[in-house]
């Protein structure tokens, strides 16, 4: 199972609570390996995953470990995947791209103070990001969580792409409007174009449709128009216009590693896989227009004077 806080725990994928007795978690094991099972017309991810859930919390010691954080006697890596990661050195001496702001930094912040909250007022919590903790919270909370990882791994991914290149990330767009998101995750500029980014786990699978992404998690929300509304207040206080739109979300969320979906007022719209980002920022999104030296050095001076960090 992906480590995501929006990834089912394996008590959702059997279809129990986590507090089911050993009768109760058998038998939901059995029935939901028999509905996911291919010879049955169930999918085969699905059965696959019925089997791994089982194999967490299958025997009482396994459970236990699950439920304590830990798998065995080692330390689960979830709680320090999902905590903020520590600085690390460069493992080489290459040029990394130019990069300004603290991707994820707010909506880390909003997810401290929303788990907080749902824990109640009065109630410490000695770690926000303690696994069982956060398999309890609400999806809403938990997606908070994910957008912030989503950030930080698309951050790492920018810092490649080398020095003629120069990232903002958490850039305020308080003048997108009301009901908008208050920042714009990423903003890159350099010789393939001005790339606006937002970086998203809903997790389950989109798509784009009429240039619009589609798909049973977004609860109705329209992606790539707030995107386009954020990209635009920027470019407006600046004088710049960006060249393309992009959603990147992780691999097995989007169909296609790249795919293209029109564009909103000259900018190209693309839903990217996460693992594809810096190749196709560094290739350039394709129809986007291309910048020369002196209109990239000319569009940076602008926006270093406009841009504010949320």
């Amino acid at each position: 199972m992906a480590d995501s806080p929006l990834s089912d725990s394996p008590y959702e994928i059997l279809g129990v609570s986590a507090d089911a007795d050993a009768a109760a978690l058998r038998l939901a094991y059995r029935r939901a390996l028999r509905n996911a099972h291919p010879d049955t017309g169930g999918d085969s991810a699905a059965f696959h995953a019925v089997q791994r859930a089982w194999e967490l919390v299958g025997t009482p010691e396994a459970r236990a470990a699950f439920d304590r954080g830990t798998v065995g006697a080692t330390p689960s890596p979830t709680r320090e995947a999902w905590a903020p990661a520590a600085p690390r050195r460069p493992r080489d001496s290459r040029p990394l791209a130019r990069s300004y702001g603290h991707p994820g930094g707010l909506t880390r912040q909003l997810y401290l103070d929303r788990i907080r909250e749902w824990a109640g007022r009065g109630v410490t919590l000695a770690d926000p990001y303690d696994p069982a903790l956060v398999r309890s919270a609400p999806r809403d909370i938990r997606h908070i969580l994910a957008d912030a990882l989503a950030e930080e791994s698309t951050a790492r991914a920018l810092s490649t792409l080398g020095i003629a290149y120069t990232v903002w990330h958490d850039v305020a767009t308080d003048a997108a409007g009301p009901g908008l998101p208050p920042k714009l995750d990423h903003l890159v500029l350099g010789p393939t174009g001005l790339i606006a980014i937002q970086s998203e786990d809903w997790g389950a699978p989109v798509a784009l449709k009429r240039g619009e992404l589609v798909g049973e998690a977004l609860a109705g929300e329209r992606p790539f128009r707030a995107l386009a509304a954020r990209a635009r207040a920027i470019g407006r206080a600046a004088r710049v216009k960006p060249t393309a739109l992009v959603i990147v979300v992780p691999d097995d969320h989007a169909p296609e590693p790249l795919e293209l979906g029109g564009s909103i007022r000259g900018a190209v719209v693309s839903l990217v896989r996460s693992s594809r980002l810096a190749s196709a920022v560094r290739e350039g999104i394709p129809g986007s227009a291309h910048l020369g030296g002196t209109e990239v050095m000319e569009v940076r001076s602008r926006l270093q004077a406009v841009v504010r960090f949320a």
